[in-house]
């Protein structure tokens, strides 16, 4: 479905989403721990940034397996 161009840049930047929602994670956990209230955009980023990043990798997993499909390479002996 995609080429090789599109895929990388995409699972760039869903290593990059995950690290970064990952680290927005351990902010709010540290903050709460300190008694005080996370900013409203790093927990949004906590929240909906590793389900986005997830759902962007499904997207890439399944594009591979159609494109080995469509390749007639299984994989197997």
């Amino acid at each position: 479905m995609t080429s090789a161009r599109i895929r990388r840049p995409l699972m760039a930047a869903a290593v990059l989403l995950a690290v970064l929602s990952l680290a927005a994670v351990g902010a709010v956990m540290a903050l709460a721990s300190a008694g005080q209230a996370a900013p409203q955009w790093i927990t949004s980023t906590a929240l909906y940034g590793l389900p986005a990043a997830f759902l962007l990798m499904l997207v890439l997993v399944a594009d591979g397996v159609a494109a080995r499909r469509r390749a007639g390479t299984s994989g197997g002996r």
